[in-house]
C-alpha cells in the first residue's frame, strides 16, 4: 500500500488518479442522465437517450480534465484541446450507441418492465464507456500533456506574499 501511495503522489500518478476520479463523477453524470432520459420516457428512444446523456456528461469531464487533471488554465486552445477532446468524446458516444443498439434490440425482443429495460439501457453504456477508458486515458494525456516542469506550483497563502 506504501508503494501505491507513494506512486499516487507522483506527478504521473495524480494525473492517473485525477482522470480516473473525472471519469467515474462524468460516468456518474451519464449513467444518472441516461437513466432519467430514459426512465421517466423524457426521450423514449434507446439511442437519442444515451447519446443525450453522454453529450451531458462530456461538459463537465473536459472542464474537470482540463483544469484538474492536466492543470490547465486560461481559454481552450480549439485545434490542440477542444477539437481532438470532443472527437475523442464523439467517438466514445459512438461506442456507446453500439451498445445502446445492441440493448434496443434487447428490448424490442423481450417483454420486461420499463425499470429492466432502464437498467439494461444504462449498465450497457457502462460497460460501452468501460471499454473505451483506456484509450481516451492515452490520448487526452497527449492533448493536455503538461511536463513535471510544466506542473502548476503550489500556491503560497496570502499572508505569507507580505
Amino acid at each position: 500500500m506504501r508503494e501505491v501511495y507513494a506512486w499516487s503522489q507522483t506527478h504521473r500518478g495524480r494525473k492517473i488518479v485525477r482522470f480516473t476520479s473525472v471519469s467515474v463523477i462524468s460516468t456518474l453524470v451519464s449513467f444518472t442522465s441516461i437513466s432519467i432520459i430514459y426512465g421517466f420516457h423524457l426521450l423514449t428512444g434507446v439511442i437519442e437517450s444515451t447519446v443525450a446523456g453522454n453529450l451531458i456528461a462530456t461538459v463537465p469531464s473536459y472542464y474537470l480534465n482540463r483544469t484538474w487533471t492536466w492543470g490547465k488554465r486560461g481559454r481552450s486552445h480549439f485545434r490542440k484541446e477542444i477539437v481532438p477532446f470532443w472527437t475523442m468524446s464523439f467517438l466514445g458516444i459512438a461506442v456507446s450507441m453500439l451498445g445502446a443498439t445492441w440493448a434496443k434490440e434487447q428490448v424490442k425482443e423481450h417483454t420486461w418492465p420499463h425499470l429492466v429495460n432502464t437498467g439494461l439501457v444504462s449498465t450497457t453504456n457502462l460497460v460501452s464507456f468501460g471499454l473505451f477508458w483506456v484509450l481516451k486515458m492515452m490520448v487526452f494525456n497527449r492533448i493536455f500533456h503538461v511536463s513535471a516542469h510544466e506542473a502548476p506550483a503550489k500556491r503560497e497563502p496570502q499572508h505569507a506574499r507580505r
